[in-house]
């Protein structure tokens, strides 16, 4: 059986977090000295005391599975049914990325380093205070956090690619460069192909409202980027000029 403990937010969490952690661990005591010190810091807190019904919990928590997500595992070791070694293996070979933090009275380096082959993404040795402990997930959480932050897309058109995480243009398969600005306006050409923009929310949208200067600077960088993508600058197939309106892409 698994157990939903009460939240209880206090000031030390942080603002908006909502991490669900799952405490699998037998041990009484322990288990309830651990959901204490997590719901003080602010975290909701699910336990299980045995292997099986950790699967199973696990298991409903998968994508589409109705059920919330998990953000952290707290996993002991020696469990009833299914140990933790086992449930460890079973989650990574499912592809399950959650983070693991294995706890286990065995403190030996070979069991150390077995509990992290498995999978596990911190171990952490009985006895341990729960200042460590809190500390722990806090990092696995943070770690979490930043492994996760969507990836931009790489944007394309034609002959045309821009890749906005490593700030690159390759036109024809060769890479150009590009100022800061010209970046910027080409992403954003990009972003929104075939619509068209006047001087004026270009000036907004790359140059900023504060901009205090000559509507002329953007005819300036759009002919500067046409001599870089363009086979024949004066006959423009990316950047069109649309009469008594703006510019736009494709």
């Amino acid at each position: 059986m698994y157990t939903s403990e009460s939240t209880k937010f206090s000031a030390k969490a942080d603002i908006g977090q909502t991490s669900r952690i799952l405490i699998v661990e037998d041990e009484e005591l322990i288990r309830e000295m651990v959901v204490v010190a997590l719901e003080e810091e602010g975290y909701e807190v699910v336990t299980t005391t045995d292997g099986r019904a950790a699967v199973e919990y696990l298991k409903n928590c998968e994508p589409n599975s109705g059920e919330e997500s998990l953000d952290l595992v707290i996993l002991d070791l020696m469990l009833p049914q299914i140990n933790g070694l086992d449930i460890c293996r079973l989650l990574r070979h499912q592809g399950n990325p959650v983070p693991i933090l294995m706890i286990s009275a065995k403190g030996s380096e070979t069991d150390r380093v077995l509990g992290l082959e498995v999978g596990a993404d911190d171990y952490l040795t009985k006895p341990f205070s729960m200042r460590e402990l809190v500390a722990r997930c806090r990092a696995l959480l943070r770690r979490q956090r930043f492994s996760t932050v969507p990836q931009l897309p790489i944007l394309k058109y034609k002959d045309v690619s821009l890749n906005p995480q490593e700030c690159r243009v390759l036109v024809r398969g060769q890479e150009v460069n590009l100022s800061p600005k010209e970046f910027r306006l080409l992403e954003l050409f990009m972003s929104y192909a075939r619509r068209v923009w006047s001087r004026e929310q270009l000036l907004d949208q790359v140059w900023g409202p504060d901009f205090v200067g000559d509507s002329k600077t953007v005819d300036v960088h759009i002919r500067w980027l046409r001599e870089k993508l363009e086979l024949d600058p004066s006959r423009p197939e990316y950047i069109v000029t649309v009469r008594g309106f703006g510019y736009r892409f494709g």
